[in-house]
């Protein structure tokens, strides 16, 4: 079974997609996540180079992507701080998105790139299976395509 158009993804509060939902412009995916910009390659100093960002997709009622909130709150090496910004950033947002209602979305794939990481639902194949992959947060959703994810 080939990656459908639009992926279905669950809702799991306190998990991986426990801020993802509809408000009254369409769908949302929220987060906050940890990357290393495109090229890094590890160093005994790796805390200073691994980044945490507050991320806010929007998408209309049919899944495709309207726009990407992404900021910088700090690196690894501030850990607390870091996330705690973070979190504060993306409950903001949320608290800003009109009609707010935390469940089940289905998105359509899409592409972001900001501070030399991408951000998005990129199609791949592992080991001969095509699935989606969710980044820089490495969630993967495959077939039966029913919502659920790898981590």
């Amino acid at each position: 079974m080939s990656v459908p158009e639009i992926i279905p993804i669950v809702y799991e509060p306190d998990y991986h997609t426990g801020t993802i939902g509809h408000w009254e412009g369409g769908q949302f995916f929220g987060s906050v996540t940890a990357a290393f910009r495109e090229g890094y390659t590890r160093t005994d100093d790796w805390p200073g180079h691994k980044r945490w960002y507050a991320v806010l997709h929007t998408f209309d009622a049919a899944g495709h992507h309207l726009d990407s909130r992404v900021e910088h709150t700090g690196a690894e090496d501030d850990h607390r701080a870091a996330v705690d910004l973070a979190h504060g950033r993306l409950t903001h947002w949320l608290d800003g998105l009109p009609g707010l209602r935390f469940d089940d979305i289905a998105i359509r794939t899409f592409q972001h790139t900001f501070d030399g990481v991408l951000f998005g639902l990129v199609i791949e194949t592992f080991e001969g299976v095509e699935h989606a992959e969710f980044y820089p947060n490495n969630i993967g959703f495959y077939e039966p395509w029913d919502g659920l994810y790898d981590t």
